[in-house]
């Protein structure tokens, strides 16, 4: 299995090819949408913070890590403002992406329930790479390290939600950097470049009764160079305090989600990932796992009666 990751690595980071790098996946996206979408900011009426943190493949050596933090807020009835750090890692720190980005959304209404954001987002994002720490994996690299690169780029988005309903599109980075091209090595050809990945995500939320509600939620990615990634939930919460479900992402997963709101203020998230592909029946992988906080300051003015389900 060690070799079978070297090779992994490898592939990864010293292909002659060209590679296109997806943006980090989640579980739990329908609670991390200011991460894909700068619309978002404000949506949810308070001052929203957020973290979440997801270990892939749990067992194999050298699977990857996310970790997301995020925070955004309403500052007046039409903007809101917000800020996503998404850390990404392979390999035990071979391959390190780490992502900042500012959002500002303008909202407009289009009906009593209904609100159509826009959304603009700006910052950069930082890769390392250390080559040599492919030793530990029984393979061999020449090519120099990348110590902090620093790429801006820029994204966009649209929102629209109801109190049952949401939609958004969204292009989280629009730049195409080339972050690898060392036309001084033996190397010259290789390339790795972070395309431009399109996010569609969609939700509703029906009231069973009283104290049941029932949400089927998706999210559709799409870059160039990766397959399609299309990822549907379903769940139930109950009482505004405990939410349960499944997802299922197109030929590659099934999941369980929990939730709980503890207060009106704080949540927690749990998901569990288990791999459909052939990947999934080895002794080396136990899943994937995710947890996810939510601390929202509410105020004597500004309180949610009935904790969003998005």
């Amino acid at each position: 299995m060690k070799n079978l990751f070297a090779l992994f690595l490898f592939v990864f980071a010293g292909s002659t090819s060209l590679l296109a790098q997806q943006d980090a996946q989640y579980t739990q996206y329908m609670y991390n949408t200011i991460s894909v979408n700068p619309a978002y900011a404000g949506s949810r009426g308070v001052f929203s913070i957020a973290a979440l943190h997801r270990s892939q493949w749990v067992g194999l050596d050298g699977a990857p890590t996310t970790q997301t933090l995020n925070f955004h807020t309403p500052v007046s009835k039409r903007i809101g403002l917000g800020l996503s750090v998404v850390n990404d890692e392979i390999g035990n720190g071979t391959n390190q992406d780490t992502y900042v980005d500012a959002a500002f959304s303008y909202t407009v209404k289009t009906s009593d329930e209904g609100k159509l954001s826009f959304g603009l987002k700006a910052g950069g994002h930082l890769l390392n790479v250390d080559f040599s720490k492919l030793r530990n994996y029984g393979a061999e690299s020449n090519l120099p390290n990348i110590d902090n690169k620093f790429s801006p780029n820029i994204g966009a988005g649209v929102y629209y939600h109801t109190d049952h309903f949401y939609a958004g599109l969204s292009v989280p980075n629009f730049l195409q950097t080339e972050h690898f091209d060392d036309s001084n090595t033996n190397a010259s050809s290789f390339l790795a470049e972070e395309r431009m990945n399109f996010y569609f995500i969609t939700g509703y939320v029906f009231d069973v009764n009283d104290r049941l509600k029932f949400k089927p939620a998706g999210l559709v990615k799409v870059v160039k160079g990766a397959p399609l990634q299309i990822d549907l939930s379903a769940n139930f919460l109950l009482n505004d305090k405990f939410s349960l479900g499944a997802a299922y992402r197109w030929d590659a997963a099934v999941s369980a989600l929990f939730g709980f709101q503890i207060t009106d203020q704080f949540m927690v998230g749990l998901a569990y990932d288990r791999e459909t592909t052939d990947l999934g029946a080895t002794r080396f992988n136990d899943g994937s796992f995710e947890i996810f906080l939510r601390y929202e300051f509410l105020n004597r003015y500004k309180r949610v009666i009935t904790p969003r389900f998005f």
